[in-house]
């Protein structure tokens, strides 16, 4: 790992964001890897995925995402093939156990066709990237691009990716509460915190009255279905309550885009919103508040500096 560091960290002409979206993949290789060997990840060896061309090829993903900048990504169920593969390591079942290892909680399946139709490295950029996993969504697309293997099987040797905007779209969430008496304000922002790592949409509380004339908060914690297992084990943890309700919920959201500003200031961050008839920007508190901090200016400063251009 240390050299697939200093390779992407000190010779590779891209943005930060590719930088730390590259080793963020190689970091579910190397836990993967770690854990099928069980040596630590300071001692694993990379083998096919640390030559030059795998470093290349998932730089090139990690740039082709940058640039199409999609809001959300959304991939079928993986086909992992069957049979064995041939590898460093000799003769392996399919899946690789470092490729089973990363599709945890994972939609996959197997088939007839035998062959590795997913290897580590295909596993790591669908983890890191994919936002979640089922049916293509209703959306007008844009472009549509294949990837053709050299392997010839009984279906079409192919990768399919397809570009489109949906219109104007709902989503469905779940909602866990509970309500808590017996925690101090720090140690439920302490929670809050935890909560939001975990992939909580949002968490919020609502003082209350409680049995025995007690007052409590109402702890709600807003999550998608494929985090909200995660999410459920964190409230457990990080709270003293001992129950959590549950309810599924359907909402309606605009669609999000981001752009950057170029500012005296420094580059500001600006997210779009979209649809249902509505179109409005904001500017982006943490950058506002970054650049008035280090130029000894307010945040009204850099919004009239900003909204002037």
């Amino acid at each position: 790992m240390h050299d697939i560091e200093h390779i992407v960290r000190d010779h590779l002409n891209v943005s930060d964001k590719v930088r730390e979206d590259v080793l963020s993949v190689y970091r579910l290789i190397a836990e993967a890897e770690s854990h099928v060997h069980g040596v630590p990840v300071t001692e694993i060896h990379f083998h096919e995925v640390g030559t030059m061309d795998a470093v290349a090829d998932i730089t090139a993903v990690c740039m082709l995402m940058e640039a199409i900048g999609a809001d959300e990504v959304v991939a079928s169920p993986v086909h992992v093939g069957s049979g064995h593969v041939r590898c460093a390591h000799g003769i392996l079942p399919v899946p690789a156990p470092a490729t089973a290892y990363i599709l945890k909680d994972v939609p996959m399946y197997g088939g007839r066709i035998k062959g590795e139709l997913c290897t580590p490295t295909g596993a790591a950029l669908l983890k890191h990237f994919v936002t979640r996993f089922g049916d293509m969504p209703v959306m007008k697309a844009q472009a549509v691009g294949y990837g053709m293997g050299k392997k010839d099987f009984e279906m079409a040797n192919c990768v399919r990716a397809i570009l489109g905007e949906t219109e104007d779209r709902g989503d469905t969430v779940y909602e866990l509460s509970c309500n808590i008496d017996d925690m101090t304000g720090e140690r439920i922002g302490f929670a809050m915190e935890r909560l939001f790592e975990c992939g909580a949409l949002d968490v919020y509380t609502v003082p209350i009255g409680m049995k025995k004339s007690r007052p409590g908060i109402l702890l709600s914690v807003l999550c998608r279905e494929e985090t909200r297992e995660e999410v459920v084990k964190a409230v457990f943890k990080y709270t003293t309550t001992i129950g959590i309700r549950e309810q599924k919920m359907d909402r309606y959201v605009l669609t999000r885009t981001f752009d950057e500003a170029e500012t005296p200031y420094g580059v500001i961050r600006r997210k779009n919103v979209s649809g249902y008839g509505v179109t409005r920007s904001k500017l982006e508190y943490e950058d506002l508040a970054r650049a008035a901090v280090a130029h000894g200016v307010s945040i009204a400063d850099v919004e009239r500096e900003i909204n002037a251009r």
